[in-house]
């Protein structure tokens, strides 16, 4: 008897061993894996986005900066570092020397102790120049001119500036100053002169401010716009601007062309005088 309790005991274990291991291996077959080639190809593709964004929004922002140095390098040292093997040479003069080997310009560098900068760096071969320290200096300055000479791209600023005919001559001097300092950033200036109400005044006194405003600040502003009646006879407005280049020159050639006239008076002046002494 107990023999056989002992069989049944055993015949259950495994019994319920084979069962557990049949479960087992049913859940493994049917459950679905994920797949490693997906997992791997959508982890990376935020970041990817995220670096295309960084990138076209920094070329947008540095376009102008970038264009601007890339013309101020256009005369800088190249040193002995010249990554062309051949490339075409012009000496201090401009003169053509021909495509040489970056070995023998730097034997001229020495020979002749110049310095070599990059000319057309798109050409094929590329084209340097031979110059000296000096040289390099007044291209430099040439090119700093030229950049503040080139005409600004945004719109024109104006600014606005209102007061009474009454105004005193100090107040009057403060006012012809910051207009002076704001033609000088190469503003415009809207000049508005309230008529004052207790007295009947000429239109030609409200001129003759404007003129005075215009008067101190030779060769440096002009009317763009010239005093004229608004608000219904009530007030005068002009608009103040800067010499254009071709004004300016023109300004200064007059004013030699008056020195050299007074120079002339009082040389003759002093002339007649040395006669009547004789």
């Amino acid at each position: 008897m107990l023999r056989m309790a002992v069989l049944l005991t055993r015949l259950m274990l495994q019994t319920t061993k084979i069962d557990n291991n049949f479960i087992g291996r049913c859940f493994q077959r049917h459950t679905v894996k994920p797949d490693p080639a997906q997992l791997s190809l959508t982890a990376p593709t935020p970041k990817l986005l995220y670096l295309i964004s960084a990138k076209d929004f920094s070329t947008a922002g540095n376009l102008q900066g970038e264009k601007k140095q890339k013309r101020r390098d256009a005369f800088s040292n190249m040193g002995r570092k010249i990554s062309e093997r051949i490339i075409r040479v012009l000496d201090e003069k401009g003169m053509d020397l021909g495509m040489m080997h970056r070995a023998d310009v730097i034997r001229l560098m020495d020979k002749q102790n110049l310095r070599l900068v990059q000319r057309n760096t798109s050409s094929e071969p590329p084209e340097y120049q031979l110059m000296t320290g000096v040289q390099i200096h007044q291209e430099r300055l040439k090119l700093r001119e030229q950049e503040k000479a080139e005409p600004q791209t945004g719109p024109t600023v104006t600014k606005e500036l209102n007061f009474s005919s009454n105004i005193g001559q100090h107040d009057l001097d403060t006012k012809s100053k910051q207009i002076q300092q704001w033609i000088e950033k190469k503003y415009h200036v809207k000049v508005t002169i309230k008529r004052r109400k207790d007295a009947e005044e000429p239109e030609h006194e409200m001129e003759k401010i404007f003129n005075q405003i215009l008067q101190s600040m030779p060769g440096i502003a002009t009317f763009s716009s010239r005093p004229k009646a608004v608000r219904g006879g009530t007030a005068s407005m002009c608009v103040f601007r800067h010499l254009s280049k071709k004004e300016e020159k023109a300004y200064k050639e007059s004013q030699e062309s008056q020195r050299r006239d007074t120079l002339s008076k009082d040389d003759r002046n002093s002339n007649e005088s040395d006669v009547l002494c004789q």
